[in-house]
C-alpha cells in the first residue's frame, strides 16, 4: 500500500513556480527516501522573475527622474526644434478639433433648416389644395421650398464630407503623432534616467567596484540611447509627414467647403453638383 502511493506524482499548487515529481523519477527528486535540496523549476520562471526585476528597477528609475524634474532638481534633455513642433501640434489640434466641432454643429442646424424647408413644402401643397384662391401662390412657394431642400441636400452631402475628413485628420492623423510624442517624452525621461546614474557613477571614486558598476551603467544608458535615438527619428520624420498631409487634406477640403457655399447661396445647381464630384 505504501509502495502504491510512493509511485504517484506529487504536483505543488497550479500557481506555484516549482513543479514536483515522483519520489522515483528519473530525477532523483528522493534519494534512500529523503528528498534532496534540489527543486526542478518550471521553464520561464526565472526569465519572468528577471523580467520584473528589471521592470521594477527602470519603473523606479522613470518615477525618480519624472519627480526630480517635476520639482525643478533634475536635468533633462532638450531638443529645442522638436520641441517647438510638439508645441505646435498640439496647438494645432486644438485649433483643428474647434473647427471640426463648429463645422459639426453649422451642419447640423443646416439639417435642420433643410427639413423645416421640406415640412413648409408639404404644408404649402396641403393649404393650396384646401385653399382655391390662393392654390397658384401655394404651389409656387412650394416649388421654391422644394428646390432649396434638392439644393441644401446636396450641400449637407458636402459639409458632412468636410466634418467627416476634418474628424479623420484631428482624431486619427493627429492623434497618432501625439501618441508617438508621448512614447518619446516617455522614452526621454527614462534616457535621462540611466544618463543621470551614469555621470553619477563616473563622478564617484574610482575603484575596482565602481568601475564595473560604472560599466553596467554605461551599458544599460547605451541601450537607452539607442532606443530614445531612434524615437526621435521617427518622431521628426513622422510630424514632417504630418505637415504635408494636413497641408494636401486642407487644402481640398476648404476649396470644397468654399465652393459649396458658394454654388448654394447664389442658386447654382450646376456648380454645386460639381463640388460633391471633385
Amino acid at each position: 500500500m505504501l509502495k502504491k502511493n510512493m509511485n504517484r506524482v506529487f504536483r505543488g499548487p497550479s500557481s506555484s513556480p516549482v513543479s514536483w515529481q515522483s519520489p522515483e523519477g528519473p530525477e532523483g527528486t528522493y534519494q534512500n527516501g529523503h528528498p534532496n535540496s534540489q527543486a526542478v523549476v518550471r521553464p520561464g520562471t526565472a526569465q519572468k522573475i528577471d523580467h520584473l526585476k528589471k521592470w521594477s528597477i527602470s519603473t523606479y528609475k522613470y518615477t525618480r527622474q519624472y519627480l526630480s524634474e517635476k520639482f525643478g532638481k533634475g536635468t533633462r534633455t532638450v531638443d529645442t526644434e522638436l520641441e517647438g513642433q510638439i508645441i505646435l501640434l498640439k496647438e494645432t489640434q486644438v485649433k483643428y478639433n474647434n473647427v471640426q466641432k463648429l463645422a459639426k454643429q453649422m451642419t447640423n442646424h443646416f439639417d435642420s433648416m433643410v427639413q423645416s424647408q421640406r415640412d413648409l413644402a408639404d404644408a404649402f401643397v396641403d393649404l393650396g389644395m384646401k385653399s382655391p384662391k390662393l392654390e397658384n401662390e401655394f404651389n409656387y412657394n412650394a416649388e421654391s421650398q422644394r428646390s432649396l431642400v434638392k439644393n441644401g441636400e446636396v450641400l449637407l452631402g458636402a459639409l458632412n464630407l468636410f466634418t467627416s475628413n476634418l474628424t479623420t485628420l484631428v482624431h486619427k492623423t493627429m492623434e497618432d503623432s501625439i501618441m508617438t510624442v508621448k512614447a518619446y517624452q516617455s522614452a526621454r525621461i527614462e534616457y535621462d534616467a540611466y544618463r543621470t546614474d551614469l555621470e553619477n557613477t563616473q563622478a564617484g571614486p574610482r575603484t575596482a567596484a565602481t568601475a564595473v558598476k560604472a560599466e553596467q551603467a554605461k551599458q544599460q544608458f547605451d541601450v537607452q540611447k539607442e532606443r530614445f535615438d531612434r524615437l526621435r527619428g521617427d518622431l521628426a520624420i513622422k510630424l514632417r509627414f504630418l505637415e504635408e498631409n494636413k497641408v494636401k487634406v486642407m487644402h481640398k477640403q476648404l476649396s470644397l467647403f468654399q465652393n459649396a457655399i458658394c454654388a448654394y447661396f447664389a442658386g447654382n445647381k450646376q456648380a454645386l453638383d460639381n463640388c460633391i464630384k471633385q
